[in-house]
Order: C-alpha cells, then sequence, then structure tokens
C-alpha cells in the first residue's frame, strides 16, 4: 500500500506540473485571440484538474485502508498477546496452588506469632531476674540504712566476736543474763524483722 500511495502521488505531481503549464498556454493563447484553441485547451485543463481530484481521493482512500490495517494488525497482536498471557498465568496458578500457598502464609503467621510470645516470655523473665537482683541490693541499703540509724555498726560486733570454736563446758552455775545480752537479743530480732521486709 504505501508503494501503491508513493506511485499514485508521483502521478499527482506529474499532472500538476502539466496542469501549471496548460494554464501558461492557455493565456498564450488567449492573448492571440485564438478563442477555439483557447476553449479546447480550458476543456483539457478542467479534465485535467478532475483526474487530480480522483488520484487524491484514491490517495485518501489507499491511506485509509493501510490505517485500517494497522489497526486490525495491532488489534490481532493485543488478542495473541493477551491469549498467550491467560496460557502463562493459567501454568503460573497451577503451579502456584493458591490452596498451598494460603497454608504456607497462614503456617507463617503461627509460627512468628509463636516467636514473639516465646520472645515475650523470654524477656519477662529476664526482667523478674533483673528486678530480685534490685530488689535484693535495694532490700541490703535499706537494712544498713536502718541499722546506721540505730547505731549500730556489724562489722565492729564482728571483729570483737571471739572466733574459732568454742568448747562446750558443762557449767553447773550459770549466772543469770546480764542487760547487755538482753539489748544483744532485742537488737537481733529487731534485724530479724528488718531482713523479712
Amino acid at each position: 500500500m504505501a508503494v501503491a500511495t508513493r506511485g499514485i502521488e508521483r502521478e499527482i505531481s506529474s499532472l500538476q506540473m502539466e496542469e501549471k503549464k496548460l494554464v501558461a498556454e492557455i493565456k498564450k493563447t488567449a492573448k492571440t485571440g485564438n478563442e477555439a484553441a483557447t476553449k479546447i485547451l480550458a476543456r483539457q485543463l478542467v479534465r485535467l484538474r478532475q483526474q487530480i481530484v480522483n488520484l487524491q481521493g484514491s490517495r485518501a482512500q489507499i491511506r485509509g485502508v493501510a490505517t485500517h490495517t494497522q489497526a486490525l494488525y495491532a488489534s490481532t497482536s493485543m488478542s495473541t498477546g493477551m491469549k498467550g498471557a491467560t496460557k502463562a498465568m493459567t501454568a503460573m496458578n497451577k503451579q502456584m496452588a493458591p490452596a498451598k500457598q494460603v497454608k504456607v502464609i497462614r503456617e507463617f503467621q503461627k509460627q512468628s506469632s509463636q516467636l514473639d510470645m516465646t520472645i515475650e516470655m523470654m524477656s519477662e523473665s529476664i526482667d523478674e531476674t533483673l528486678d530480685k537482683d534490685e530488689a535484693e541490693e535495694e532490700t541490703e541499703e535499706l537494712t544498713n540504712q536502718v541499722l546506721d540509724e540505730i547505731g549500730v555498726d556489724i562489722a565492729s560486733q564482728l571483729s570483737s566476736a571471739p572466733k574459732g570454736r568454742i568448747a562446750s563446758k558443762k557449767v553447773e552455775n550459770v549466772a543469770p543474763p546480764s542487760s547487755d545480752s538482753a539489748d544483744i537479743e532485742e537488737l537481733e530480732k529487731r534485724l530479724a524483722s528488718l531482713r523479712r521486709i
């Protein structure tokens, strides 16, 4: 069609050149006063212009057919491509097996939630352990602070205490407990009650 269009365009351009020549000849014969020759040349010019118009119409029709053919070719290519894409998607769906994919996704979500729970439990137990250590340190600090407030220096009392084993002797006459031992017992009771806090 492109070749036919080019051929028609060449024919139109040659007829247009012929038209120019004919117009020049008509002007020349009109100047000489030959009316019969001028009329004949005018009829030829009219026919020539009709041929040009007909050829231009043919060229337009050929271009329209070419455009329509290209549109049909594009439509055919698109339908072929869609057919191929449909086949590919069908094959992919068969291989992917959507039911299996859903099962895998659910299993992944289940394992992920279990992992999250495990991590949370571990972090809670670690926090509890750290809190216990901190609580014991705070308890010891509080106990020492209270003992300092009441004026008991455990370190000095421990350093003055006798070291080693004490030999067991039978004492027949046991002296009644003095006021110092009563004070120590009372302090030991307070210390024990503070340690329970």
